[in-house]
């Protein structure tokens, strides 16, 4: 699968689950993370993001994140 300059593929991957403290990103159960999946795009990826967040609204501690995937596999790409 090949992608042209202006459709550049830039990865973000969607997770979540409950937290073990509001005041921070740790997982109480590492074995019940929620992977949403991986997304082409920073547009796809928040659109998945804010479904699932909705989905949890009334479980306070329950948290879902978008992770720059192409910023750890390509660091020349942080500023996108």
């Amino acid at each position: 699968m090949s992608t042209s300059q202006d459709t550049k593929q830039l990865l973000h991957l969607v997770i979540g689950g409950e937290l073990s403290s509001l005041d921070g990103v740790e997982f109480k159960d590492l074995a019940q993370v929620d992977i949403v999946g991986v997304y082409p795009n920073y547009a796809a990826a928040h659109a998945a993001w804010k479904s699932k967040a909705q989905q949890t609204v009334d479980q306070a501690q329950t948290r879902y994140f978008v992770v720059h995937l192409h910023r750890l596999l390509d660091p020349s790409t942080a500023q996108s």
